[in-house]
């Protein structure tokens, strides 16, 4: 789904943002994966946020979608981190939330932690705190089935360090979809490549963080540090970041609230979006008379 957007500068480049919903709504700023992946990850799923006073700021990455490219020495997840903070000052926010899903997790959860309090509320969907978490996806890959689906995962993680152009980034995902969905034949999986078309693939961004353990997150001996209301989203199948990933980062927030979506793997605002878009509005919970963040219902 394509919509209008507009360059955003930060201090030594500018992000491609989208944003949707009311002027006056809640800012959200919605972190995609990948890396190397665009806004178009989330489509059109998290819309109806908008209905209930959200408003959305679909964000491109340093170097990724249509974002501007600086220096590779900058591609870090630190430097991802402080570019949210960047953002939010940019945009002059001076309430708003982050929600990241896989990857963006990472840079959420990154940013909660080395900018303590900036953000109101942090929403991890999908993300670990420690590579440790990473090294169950060789596991999961090898026990994936049928074999043939197997064979052509286990070599689309292969090729993420080979990548060298769109196309072959964007065969990959084809390949590798159904490994992150908790029935690797769901129907869905073809639903959402079409309703997430006009992704701008970017190979050397991914081909970057493959090689660097998809940015070597490292928090988890720091999670006490992060004083931002927090909702940590998993599935319950998710072979890529295990559930027990999340029930850790949860347990090291001191405020924080863990929800399980039991029916999905990795991508839980497709597998479950109702679920998934109540959590997300319930946890805000802001509107213009309350102004507190609400536990989501579990």
């Amino acid at each position: 789904m394509s919509c209008p957007g507009r360059f955003v500068e930060i201090d030594d480049t500018s992000l491609w943002v989208v944003e949707r919903g009311p002027d006056d709504g809640v800012p959200l700023l919605v972190l995609h994966g990948g890396p190397g992946l665009d806004h178009h990850e989330f489509a059109d799923y998290l819309d109806p946020l908008t209905e209930r006073g959200i408003r959305l700021v679909l964000v491109d990455l340093r170097a990724c979608g249509r974002s501007e490219r600086p220096s590779p020495q900058t591609w870090t997840l630190e430097r991802h981190a402080q570019d949210v903070v960047m953002l939010a000052r940019a945009m002059r926010l001076d309430r708003w939330a982050v929600l990241g899903h896989s990857y963006g997790a990472f840079v959420a959860l990154q940013q909660a932690v080395d900018f303590p309090g900036l953000a109101a509320a942090v929403i991890v969907s999908g993300g670990v705190p420690s590579t440790r978490f990473l090294e169950r996806v060789d596991e999961n890959l090898h026990t994936l089935e049928p074999a043939e689906l197997r064979d052509r995962v286990i070599a689309s993680f292969a090729r993420e360090s080979e990548v060298s152009t769109a196309k072959e980034f964007e065969d990959l995902m084809r390949d590798q979809w159904p490994f992150h969905f908790a029935f690797p034949g769901d129907t869905r999986i073809e639903e959402y490549r079409l309703r997430s078309a006009g992704m701008v693939y970017s190979p050397d961004v991914l081909r970057h963080f493959a090689g660097g353990e998809h940015g070597a997150i490292e928090v988890e001996d720091r999670l006490g540090e992060v004083t931002s209301p927090t909702l940590v989203l998993a599935g319950r199948s998710d072979r890529t970041c295990v559930p027990e990933a999340s029930e850790a980062i949860a347990g090291g927030i001191a405020d924080s609230q863990l929800l399980i979506f039991e029916a999905s793997g990795h991508m839980t605002f497709v597998e479950e979006p109702d679920v998934y878009l109540e959590a997300v509005s319930r946890f805000l919970g802001w509107d213009d008379d309350d102004s507190s963040i609400t536990e989501p219902t579990t």
